[in-house]
C-alpha cells in the first residue's frame, strides 16, 4: 500500500487547494514511498456563484462532481471542509478520518471597523451563511446582511472595492490561507455559534475499503471526531444540510462533551437554543454511541421548541425563488 500512488479529488479554488495538499504532506510524511496526486475538479457550488448558497440546493453543491470520481476510480480519497459535507452520505461511501480541528469561529473583517459592535446603524455586513445571518440580526438589527458568494479572495476583493462595510467568514479559512492580518475580530460563540463540522476536515473514500481506511487512520483526531459526529447527528435528526440557519458545535473538556445547538429564523426575530453534556468513557465505540444520541437529543428538543417550522419556511423559500 504504501509504495502505491494516491489520488485525492479536490475542488480548485485557492482554499481547497491548501486543504488537498495539507493532507498530501500528511500522508508523504507517514509513507515516504507514496506518490500523491492531486485531480483537480470544478463544482455546481463553484459555478454558480451569483445566487444565494440556500436557493440553489444545499446538499452536496461542493462535493458530488468528487465523490463522482470516486464511485469512477479516478480518485482514492476526496478532501472536504466537513461543514460542505451533506449529513447523509451517498451509498458505498464514508468518512475515513476527521482531521483535528482548526478554528472553528466566525472571523469580523472589515477596512474601517475592529469589531462588530463598532460597526454604525445601516452598515453593510456581507456574508454566505444564514447560519450566521440569522444569529447576526437578532445581536444587530440595524444592519444591513446582504448575501456574499464566491471564494475567499473574491470576497475580500468585494470588501476591499467598498461593496460592504465589513465581512464575516470562517476564521480557518482565512488563517490557512495565511490572510490572518484580514481578521479585525473572531465572533465569540456565544455571539454566533459555528456551523456544524466548521474548522474540520474530512476524508472522503469507498466504504468497505479496509486497507485505505488503516492508511487514514493515523490522521484521524479522537477528541475532533467524537465531537463532529456530534454535531452531524443533531443535524442529520433535523434534516438539515450545510445552507440553513443551524448551528452545532461541541466541545470536550476534561472527559465532558457539551453539545449546542441552535436553529433561527432568518429574519433574526427567533432563535432557538438548546444545550447538554456527556460523560465521556475509555469505549471509543461506546463514546460514538453517546455523543450521536446527545446530538438527536439535542434536535428533539429544537424541534420541541418549533425548530421544524422554522426551517421548513426556509425551504420553502428556497423552492420558489
Amino acid at each position: 500500500m504504501t509504495t502505491r500512488t494516491l489520488t485525492i479529488a479536490t475542488r480548485q479554488s485557492p482554499l481547497a487547494l491548501w486543504q488537498a495538499n495539507f493532507i498530501k504532506d500528511a500522508l508523504e510524511r507517514l509513507y515516504p514511498q507514496m506518490t500523491v496526486t492531486l485531480l483537480e475538479m470544478v463544482t455546481r457550488g463553484d459555478k454558480i456563484l451569483d445566487t444565494p448558497l440556500a436557493k440553489i440546493g444545499g446538499k452536496g453543491l461542493f462535493v458530488k462532481e468528487l465523490e463522482q470520481a470516486l464511485y469512477d476510480g479516478r480518485a482514492d480519497i476526496a478532501v472536504h471542509s466537513l461543514k460542505d459535507v451533506p449529513m447523509v452520505l451517498p451509498e458505498g461511501l464514508t468518512l475515513g478520518a476527521y482531521c483535528k480541528r482548526h478554528a472553528p469561529t466566525d472571523a469580523f473583517v472589515s477596512n474601517a471597523f475592529a469589531s462588530l459592535d463598532e460597526l454604525p446603524s445601516g452598515a453593510v455586513l456581507g456574508t454566505s451563511s444564514l447560519r450566521r445571518e440569522c444569529q447576526l440580526r437578532q445581536a444587530r438589527p440595524d444592519l444591513i446582511i446582504k448575501s456574499l458568494r464566491g471564494n475567499v479572495g473574491t470576497r475580500l476583493a468585494k470588501l476591499d472595492a467598498s461593496e460592504y462595510d465589513a465581512i464575516i467568514l470562517a476564521t480557518s479559512g482565512l488563517q490557512r490561507l495565511g490572510l490572518d492580518a484580514r481578521i479585525r475580530h473572531e465572533l465569540n460563540e456565544s455571539l454566533s455559534l459555528p456551523a456544524v463540522g466548521q474548522g474540520a476536515l474530512a476524508i472522503e473514500c469507498r466504504a468497505g475499503d479496509d486497507e485505505m481506511l488503516s492508511l487514514l487512520a493515523p490522521l484521524n483526531d479522537t477528541a475532533t471526531a467524537l465531537c463532529v459526529m456530534a454535531e452531524r447527528a443533531m443535524n442529520r435528526t433535523l434534516e438539515g444540510g450545510c445552507q440553513v440557519p443551524i448551528a452545532g458545535f461541541a466541545t470536550i473538556d476534561d472527559g465532558t462533551l457539551r453539545l449546542r445547538g441552535r436553529v433561527g429564523s432568518v429574519d433574526g426575530k427567533v432563535l432557538l437554543k438548546a444545550e447538554n453534556t456527556i460523560t465521556l468513557g475509555d469505549d471509543e465505540t461506546a463514546n460514538i454511541t453517546a455523543v450521536e444520541a446527545l446530538g438527536e437529543q439535542i434536535a428533539r428538543e429544537l424541534l420541541a421548541q418549533g425548530a421544524d417550522a422554522i426551517l421548513q419556511e426556509v425551504y420553502q423559500s428556497a423552492d420558489n425563488a
